[in-house]
C-alpha cells in the first residue's frame, strides 16, 4: 500500500504533481498581477452566472484532436474569454472559468489526474490572459489596440494551455512524435485566432447595438447547421475512404499472410480504440484464436480469456453487444464480465460465414476519455466485420486447400507430397557427424479385411488409430506421414542404424497392439522397412523407392523389420522384369504342374494329389511359386495363371480317370480369385470341358484370403460349395480368427500348417496345437490334412491322434507327371478286393461285367516310405 501511495497521490501519478503545482502557481500569479492593476472588484452579480453559462457552452463545444492516448480538445471557450476580459474583473473571470471547467470535468467523470490537470491548466491559462489584458488596459472597442491586446492575451493563454497539456502527455505517456506536435501547434493556433476574432466581432457588435445579438444568433444557427451538414458529408466521405482503404489493406494482407495483423490494426485505428480483438472458437483442426492489437504495442498478442459470456452471447445469438458507462444494455451478467475485463467501453460484433456465426470482432476503450463508442461506431464496426468475415473465410479456405494438399484427410497426417518435401529438406541440411536421416515405412495388414467385414468407417478408424499411435510414440522432431492405403512413414534423425532399428521395432510393437473396433478386437501385423541417408541413397526418390523394397523384404522377416540392402532392390527389379515373361509363359504354355501325393493314414491309400505350379525359366532355371505368384497377384496375371493351372490339373485328373485310376486334385486359390464373382461360372465351364466330376476337385484357400475379406469371398465360397467342389482351408492355425469363422465358411477340409507338424516332435506346444486341430476337425465333421510330414515319428503321432490325411517328404516331394506315374507304379499293389467309389474314398479300380473283381484291378497303396 505504501508503494502505491508513493506512486499515486489522490489518484494523480506523482510525476504529474510538478506540472500541477507549476500551472497552479502560474494561474495564481497571473490573477494576482491582474488584481494589482485592475483592482479586486467584482462585476455585477447577474453577470457571473451568465459567463459561467457561456463558459459551460464553450467548454462543452469542442473539437477533439487525438495525440497518442490523450486527446487535445479545442473548445470555443476563447469567445466567452474575450467577452469576459472586457466586461468582468480578473477575479470574476477566473472564478467563472474555473467553475465551468470543474463542472464540465465532473459531469464527464474524467479521471483524477486529468481533472486536476485540466483545472490547473485552465487557471494558468486564464491567469495569463487577465494579467496581459490588465497591463495593456485597452477599453475602447473601436481602437485596434483593444484587438491587439485581446489577440495577445488570448494567444499567450492558448500557448500556456497547449504547453501544459503537452507536458502532461509527455509526463504520463512519453514524448510524442515531433510531426504530431507540429500539426497540433498549427491546429491550436489556427483555432485560437479564429475563436478570438469571432469573440472580438461579437464584442464590437454588442457595444454598437445589443439588438444585433439576434442577427448574430441567426448567423450562428446558419453556420452551425452548415457546419454540421459539411461535417456529416466529410464523415461520410471519410467513412467510404476508410472502408475502401480497409478493404484494400485486408486484401493485400491476405496475399502477404499478414491478414490478422493488418485487419486488427486498421480496425483499432478507425475506431480510435485502445484495443481490437479477433476471436474465433475452436473448430475442427483450427484451435481457438484470440488475437489482440493494442495501441503502443508492435504486433499481435495471443490472449485467451477462457469462457467469456460476452463473446459467447454474440456467438450464440449473432447480435451485436455494446457495453459502456451509460449503455442501455442492462444484462448484469454481461456488465460483471465487462468489469472483470477492466474495460469501460466495448463493442462486440459477430463474424458471419453465410448464416453461421464463426467468431467475433471487438473493440475496447475509446482512446480519449472525452467520448465513448456510439451508434455510428457500432454501425462502422459491423460494416468492417462484414468485410473481415469474408477475408477470414477466404483466408481459411486458402489455408484449408493448402492443408488438404499436404495432409491425409483420414488421419490428419502429412501425405506423400509433404513427406517428399520433408525428405528433400532433411537431406539438404549439412550432415551432422555420427547422425543419419532415417526413413521408416510401415505396411499394416488386415485393413481390407476390416473394410469388408466392419465397413470402411471402421477401416478409417483403424488407420486413424495407427497414425495416432505412431505420432504419439515417435521421437520429438520426427515427421509421421501416411503414404496411402495401409502404408505409413516416419522421417527422423538418429545416431545410427542400431538406434533406428530399435526405434522401428518399438514403433511396430506399439502400432500392432490389438484394436478394439465395434464389438471385436482386431489384431494386425506390420512390416517395417528402414532406409538411411546417406548410407543407402542420396536423393529423395531413391530413398522412397528403396524403403519400399525394404518393406517388402520385411514381410518375410520374423520380427517384421528389415534394413535396406542392395539385394532387396535387385529382387524387386527382378520381380518387375518377370511380368512380361510370365505373361508370355502363360500364353505359350511354358509352365508345368507338379503333384504331391496325399495319403489316407487309416489305409495308407493314395487318395489324391496337390497341384503345385512351377516355372522353368529359360535364364533363371526352375522358379518356385513364391517367386512369381506374388508378381501375378499384383499385376493382374493371377486370373490367367489360375485358369492355366486348373486347366492342366483337370486335364491330368481326366487322364487318370480314363486310365481307371481316378485321383482327386487340389489346387490353391489366391484371395484375389475369390474376389472375382465370375469365377464359379468359369470353373463350371472348365469342369465341363475336362469332363471331371466336381467332387474330384479340391480348392485350397489360404486362411487370410478367406477370413479377412468377409462378404464377397464368402458368397463365392458358398457358390463353389453348392456346385459340389470340395473346399480346403490351407495353413490352418497360423491366423488369429480361423476357429471362429469355421462356423460360417463352407469348408470340407482343414490343412494343419506345416510349421506345427514339423515342430511337434520336439515342441509340446506344437504337438498340443496339432492334437487340438485334429480334435476340432473330427468334432466338426471335417477331414484333417497334415502337411509337412517328414518323419516316421510324426506319422505315428498323427495316426494315434486320428488324423485323416497326410502329405510330405516322407511320402514324396512334388513330382512332375511322368515321375508321379513311376512313383505310383512302384507303390501300387494288386488286390482281389472290389474297388469302392473313387475320389474321396481313395479306392480306384473297375468291376467286371458280372460284378466280380477284374483280374487287372489293383489298389493304389503306399507300401514304401520315401519317394
Amino acid at each position: 500500500m505504501a508503494g502505491v501511495m508513493r506512486r499515486r497521490i489522490a489518484g494523480v501519478p506523482t510525476r504529474l504533481w510538478p506540472l500541477v503545482l507549476v500551472t497552479a502557481a502560474v494561474g495564481i500569479a497571473g490573477t494576482q498581477a491582474a488584481i494589482t492593476v485592475a483592482g479586486t472588484g467584482l462585476a455585477p452579480a447577474w453577470l457571473i452566472p451568465v459567463f459561467i453559462g457561456l463558459f459551460l457552452v464553450g467548454e462543452a463545444t469542442q473539437l477533439h484532436v487525438q495525440l497518442r492516448r490523450e486527446t487535445h480538445s479545442f473548445s470555443i471557450s476563447e469567445i466567452p474569454l474575450v467577452l469576459g476580459l472586457y466586461w468582468l474583473s480578473p477575479l470574476a473571470l477566473v472564478i467563472s472559468r474555473l467553475t465551468a471547467v470543474i463542472v464540465v470535468n465532473a459531469v464527464r467523470r474524467t479521471t483524477p489526474h486529468k481533472f486536476v490537470t485540466n483545472t490547473t491548466v485552465a487557471a494558468a491559462e486564464t491567469g495569463v490572459a487577465v494579467a496581459v489584458f490588465a497591463y495593456m488596459s485597452p477599453l475602447d472597442t473601436t481602437k485596434p489596440m483593444l484587438w491587439v491586446s485581446v489577440l495577445l492575451a488570448v494567444g499567450l493563454a492558448d500557448l500556456v494551455s497547449f504547453a501544459g497539456i503537452l507536458a502532461a502527455i509527455t509526463l504520463y505517456e512519453g514524448r510524442p512524435a515531433p510531426v504530431a506536435v507540429t500539426r497540433l501547434v498549427i491546429a491550436s493556433i489556427s483555432v485560437g485566432v479564429l475563436n478570438t476574432t469571432v469573440g472580438l466581432v461579437v464584442l464590437i457588435v454588442l457595444k454598437v447595438n445589443m439588438l444585433a445579438l439576434v442577427l448574430l444568433l441567426v448567423l450562428a444557427v446558419v453556420l452551425v447547421a452548415g457546419y454540421r451538414a459539411y461535417a456529416q458529408f466529410l464523415a461520410q466521405h471519410k467513412s467510404l475512404g476508410e472502408l475502401y482503404a480497409f478493404t484494400r489493406a485486408v486484401s493485400t494482407a491476405r496475399q502477404e499472410n499478414s491478414l490478422a495483423d493488418t485487419m486488427l490494426t486498421r480496425v483499432r485505428e478507425l475506431l480510435s480504440a485502445e484495443s481490437a480483438t479477433l476471436w474465433m472458437p475452436a473448430l475442427g483442426r483450427h484451435p481457438e484464436t484470440a488475437l489482440v492489437a493494442r495501441v503502443d504495442q508492435a504486433g499481435l498478442i495471443d490472449e485467451q480469456l477462457g469462457e467469456d459470456p460476452i463473446r459467447r452471447r454474440v456467438l450464440d445469438t449473432g447480435v451485436t453487444v455494446h457495453l459502456g458507462p451509460r449503455g442501455a444494455n442492462a444484462d448484469l451478467r454481461l456488465r460483471r464480465a465487462l468489469r472483470g475485463r477492466e474495460v469501460k467501453d466495448l463493442i462486440v460484433v459477430p463474424l458471419r460465414s453465410g448464416t453461421a456465426v464463426v467468431g467475433c470482432l471487438e473493440v475496447a476503450d475509446r482512446l480519449h476519455d472525452l467520448a465513448t463508442f456510439g451508434a455510428a461506431d457500432v454501425r462502422l464496426l459491423e460494416t468492417l466485420a462484414a468485410h473481415a468475415a469474408v477475408a477470414v473465410e477466404n483466408s481459411r479456405l486458402v489455408e484449408r486447400l493448402r492443408y488438404d494438399a499436404y495432409h491425409d484427410t483420414t488421419t490428419g497426417l502429412p501425405n506423400r507430397r509433404r513427406l517428399v518435401e520433408a525428405v528433400e529438406a532433411a537431406i539438404a541440411v549439412d550432415p551432422v557427424p555420427d547422425e543419419v536421416v532415417a526413413l521408416l515405412e510401415f505396411d499394416i495388414d488386415a485393413l481390407r479385411g476390416v473394410n469388408e467385414t466392419l465397413g470402411h468407417k471402421a477401416g478409417d478408424r483403424l488407420l486413424a488409430e495407427v497414425g495416432r499411435r505412431l505420432r504419439e510414440h515417435a521421437p520429438d522432431g520426427a515427421l509421421v506421414a501416411r503414404l496411402g492405403g495401409d502404408e505409413f512413414a516416419v522421417l527422423l534423425r538418429a545416431s545410427g542404424v542400431d538406434c533406428v532399428v530399435a526405434l522401428a521395432t518399438q514403433l511396430r510393437r506399439v502400432a500392432i497392439e490389438p484394436f478394439p473396433l465395434e464389438n471385436f478386437t482386431i489384431e494386425v501385423g506390420a512390416a517395417v522397412g528402414v532406409v538411411l541417408f546417406p548410407d543407402h541413397a542420396d536423393d529423395s526418390e531413391s530413398l522412397l523407392r528403396r524403403v519400399d523394397a525394404a518393406t517388402d523384404a520385411a514381410k518375410a522377416v520374423p520380427r517384421g523389420v528389415a534394413v535396406y540392402s542392395g539385394a532387396m532392390e535387385s529382387r524387386s527389379v527382378h520381380r518387375l522384369g518377370l511380368v512380361p515373361e510370365l505373361r508370355r509363359a502363360i500364353e505359350q504354355d511354358e509352365l508345368t504342374v507338379h503333384y504331391q501325393p496325399k495319403v489316407a493314414l487309416a489305409t495308407r491309400e493314395l487318395i489324391g494329389v496337390e497341384c503345385l505350379v512351377r516355372w522353368n525359366h529359360p535364364e533363371q532355371g526352375l522358379l518356385m511359386p513364391g517367386e512369381f505368384v506374388p508378381v501375378a497377384e499384383h499385376t493382374g496375371l493371377i486370373g490367367p495363371l489360375t485358369r492355366w493351372v486348373l486347366t492342366n490339373a483337370l486335364a491330368e485328373c481326366r487322364r487318370w480317370q480314363d486310365l481307371g485310376r481316378p485321383l482327386g486334385v487340389s489346387v490353391n486359390l489366391s484371395a484375389r480369385t475369390l474376389q472375382d464373382p465370375d469365377f464359379p461360372d468359369e470353373l463350371d465351364q472348365l469342369l465341363a470341358e475336362a469332363g471331371v466330376p466336381p467332387e474330384l476337385l479340391t480348392l485350397e484357400i489360404i486362411e487370410g484370403g478367406a477370413l479377412t475379406d468377409a462378404e464377397r469371398p464368402l458368397a463365392t465360397l458358398r457358390r463353389l460349395a453348392e456346385r459340389g467342389v470340395r473346399l480346403s482351408l490351407d495353413d490352418f492355425g497360423v491366423g488369429t480368427s480361423a476357429f471362429s469363422y469355421l462356423r460360417t465358411i463352407p469348408v470340407h477340409e482343414i490343412k494343419i500348417d506345416r510349421s506345427f507338424v514339423l515342430g511337434m516332435n520336439t515342441d509340446e506346444a506344437d504337438l498340443g496345437i496339432v492334437r487340438s486341430i485334429v480334435g476340432l476337425g473330427r468334432h466338426l465333421g471335417l477331414s484333417v490334412v497334415a502337411e509337412g510330414v517328414e518323419s516316421e515319428r510324426a506319422l505315428a503321432h498323427l495316426e494315434e491322434m486320428g488324423c485323416d490325411i497326410a502329405q510330405g517328404f516322407l511320402f514324396a516331394r512334388p513330382l512332375p507327371p511322368d515321375r508321379l506315374e513311376s512313383w505310383v507304379a512302384a507303390r501300387t499293389e494288386a488286390t482281389g478286393e472290389p474297388s469302392g467309389a473313387a475320389g474321396a474314398t481313395g479306392v480306384d479300380g473297375a468291376e467286371g461285367a458280372d460284378g466280380t473283381p477284374d483280374e487287372a484291378t489293383r489298389r493304389l497303396r503306399v507300401v514304401g516310405q520315401h519317394g
